[in-house]
């Protein structure tokens, strides 16, 4: 182990022995083969992204497919508000196809029609498939040309509500093929919240299943999706056509059979199985400038409103394969399995377009960790002898909740890399990822990145970087992290405050769907020249930086965004309340839960059944990951003279903090000890 480690920054910061103790270097091993395999390497070409990036991103360019070259320098922007328009354009001028890049390239060029592609495995260990590239591209090709007779055309939106089969995949690469937009809601997310996005991109098309089993419970999707479809149309909308995959029909017993009913409307809906009969095998992909849209992809925001997120063709595709394959230091005999859903960014980024144009073996998980099983992850690591497994704190402090003795079932020997992404690890949950799950011989990547920045972006390289339990330790080639004060001045060194980057890299957002106003404002108007992640950090001495969390009004739930503004709404909705607050709250398995306080309109009393009333409103409002865990009775809030709630006040209350440090601005500081006497019992 070297005695210093060289910043990000080319700054050398001299170890202290104590800190020692608390850094893992990368194992021997893993270093022989590594594509980075020391610190020395990382540095030189995180150097090179930065100052000679033409040459850098030219190079990654040249493993992929290009039906024209660019026409201008690889990168131009500007995120400087006071200058003009923020604008990131990449690789301008050139033209390609995601699709091609990653399904016929792989198996025209590089012979991997036959190579396993996903190993899928369903909710039942019983339901399982192989996918191989040569099928998916026959199936993606068939699908897109069932699309372009539907009318489905370059630029036009098509939503998708699926769970995890691999018709998910065929629908997105599909869409990609022809030009056509996807954007995909996790079938998790309400009639609602689907109705919101459909309306936002205007999509015209919608593809989803007719229902699926999460655990034991069956879930109607085809009836969610009829719901929001008519609560569309409510809106002036119409969805011309409703594609609907056959996964549960002709395979339910008859107790499940009665709660499948799929209703039907001949005039719009659609069979995928009867689409794709006569279906020609070969498509034509359309060629699309390097800043042409791929997909939409909406994320919480503080508003309440969600944010349509949109990314583009040639940054994308680079920067997903490029973080794939350095990030999970992926080799081709690898079998890599990411615990995500596709309905989120990580299931975009590296369960489809990352693996793929790396011509990867995957495994793709329709299930939940503890079904039938609370072994079924380790089960399914020995099965397919999984080498990178990518998940979220939130499973990783869920399992150890059932003790080590169950991982000794398994023989968890094949692993080589292990992951963690959606939120910061607490150093707990990491040492015994480390040491139980990995034997103490596998490091852990722990990925800062965001829906809006496509890829990785602050993150350990296996067998380059010193590992230290909690932090997402350096940037990844061609970005440029700093740490702001309030004031927007740069501090150097060791430092706490708002985390922004000065420069784009490929893969980051370009705007939000229709509305590059609200785009600005949200992520370049508080500091001009930077874009602001919305989280805080903290910069050690030694230049590792450390996630500390959301700083707008903003909810990390499982390492799943939502806003607080979105939840409020849902709870003001209810015919009893009057106002309500929502702030978060530590929970020793999700990171974090949601703890609402609620004042009532005049003469109505706080009972079970309205908190049961009210969690089961935000449940179907926005889905079940947005449930409260507390609800709180309050005579009123603790608010400014100018009527802004203190939301500091309100966390330092349900955590039963008593440090609430100023309070002089508040207009009626009693109500602060009213609501510390009436705090959920649960909660104490």
């Amino acid at each position: 182990m070297p005695s210093q480690v060289k910043a990000a920054s080319g700054v050398t910061h001299v170890k202290e022995e104590e800190e020692e103790l608390v850094t893992y270097p990368p194992g021997d091993s893993l270093q022989l083969h590594a594509h980075i395999p020391d610190f020395d390497i990382y540095q030189a070409l995180y150097d090179k992204s930065i100052h000679h990036p033409q040459e850098f991103w030219t190079e990654v360019a040249s493993e992929f497919y290009w039906k024209s070259p660019p026409s201008g320098k690889v990168l131009d922007y500007n995120f400087d508000l006071t200058k003009g328009n923020i604008f990131v354009e990449f690789m301008k001028g050139a033209k390609t196809n995601v699709c091609y890049n990653v399904l016929d390239r792989n198996v025209l060029e590089k012979n991997l029609g036959a190579k396993t592609a996903y190993f899928w495995e369903g909710n039942s260990p019983a339901d399982s498939s192989v996918i191989s590239y040569g099928d998916i591209l026959i199936k993606v090709c068939k699908l897109s040309n069932a699309l372009r007779k539907l009318g489905v055309k370059k630029g036009d939106r098509v939503a998708i509500y699926l769970p995890m089969i691999p018709e998910l995949v065929y629908s997105m690469l599909a869409c990609a093929r022809i030009g056509a937009v996807h954007s995909i809601v996790f079938a998790g997310f309400s009639s609602e919240s689907l109705c919101e996005r459909i309306l936002d991109s205007q999509c015209a098309v919608l593809i989803t299943a007719d229902g699926v089993f999460r655990g034991e419970k069956l879930i109607n999707l085809k009836h969610i999706a009829d719901e929001a479809v008519h609560k569309c149309k409510e809106k002036a909308h119409t969805v011309k056509n409703c594609i609907v995959v056959k996964h549960l029909s002709g395979r339910l017993n008859n107790q499940n059979k009665s709660k499948l009913q799929v209703s039907w409307n001949p005039d719009s809906d659609l069979w995928l199985d009867e689409l794709m009969v006569d279906a020609k095998e070969e498509c034509e992909p359309e060629w699309l400038d390097s800043e042409d849209p791929l997909f939409i992809l909406y994320t919480s925001g503080s508003t309440g409103k969600p944010k349509g997120v949109l990314h583009t063709v040639a940054g994308y595709l680079l920067y997903t394969a490029l973080t794939f394959k350095y990030v999970f230091d992926y080799h081709e005999d690898d079998v890599y399995w990411s615990t995500a859903d596709i309905g989120w960014i990580t299931g975009h980024s590296y369960i489809t377009y990352g693996p793929l144009a790396n011509g990867a073996t995957s495994v793709m998980f329709e299930g939940i960790p503890t079904y039938p099983h609370v072994g079924r992850f380790w089960e399914i690591i020995e099965k397919y002898k999984v080498t990178q497994f990518y998940t979220a704190p939130t499973a990783i402090r869920l399992l150890m909740k059932y003790g080590n003795e169950v991982i000794q079932k398994y023989d968890l020997s094949s692993l080589k890399i292990l992951g963690t992404v959606g939120e910061p690890i607490n150093p707990e949950a990491w040492l015994w990822y480390y040491n139980v799950v990995g034997n103490k011989r596998c490091p852990i990547v722990d990925t800062f990145w965001q829906t809006e920045t496509g890829g990785h972006v602050i993150t350990p390289l296996p067998a380059a970087t010193p590992l230290k339990p909690g932090s997402a330790t350096f940037p990844f080639f061609g970005v440029v992290p700093a740490v702001l004060n309030e004031h927007g001045e740069e501090l150097v060194g060791e430092a706490e405050g708002y985390l922004v980057f000065k420069q784009p890299w490929p893969s980051i957002m370009r705007t939000l769907y229709g509305n590059h106003e609200r785009f600005e404002n949200t992520y370049f108007r508080k500091f001009p020249g930077y874009y602001v992640a919305g989280d805080g950090c903290k910069r050690d001495k030694d230049g590792y930086i450390w996630i500390t969390g959301r700083i707008d009004d903003m909810l990390n739930v499982s390492g799943h965004l939502l806003s607080t503004a979105e939840v409020e709404a849902a709870l003001a909705e209810h015919p009893a309340v009057a106002e309500a607050a929502v702030v978060s709250r530590p929970h020793t398995v999700k990171g974090e839960c949601l703890y609402c306080f609620v004042i009532l309109k005049d003469g109505k009393k706080f009972t079970e059944v309205i908190s049961e009333e009210l969690k089961k409103q935000v449940r179907e409002k926005i889905g079940p990951i947005a449930t409260p865990d507390f609800i709180q009775n309050a005579p009123g809030l603790p608010k400014t003279r100018s009527g802004k709630i203190m939301r500091r006040v309100l966390r330092q209350i349900a955590r039963n903090e008593k440090d609430l440090g100023d309070i002089s601005t508040l207009a009626d500081p009693s109500i602060v000890e009213v609501l510390f006497s009436q705090r959920c019992e649960a909660a104490a």
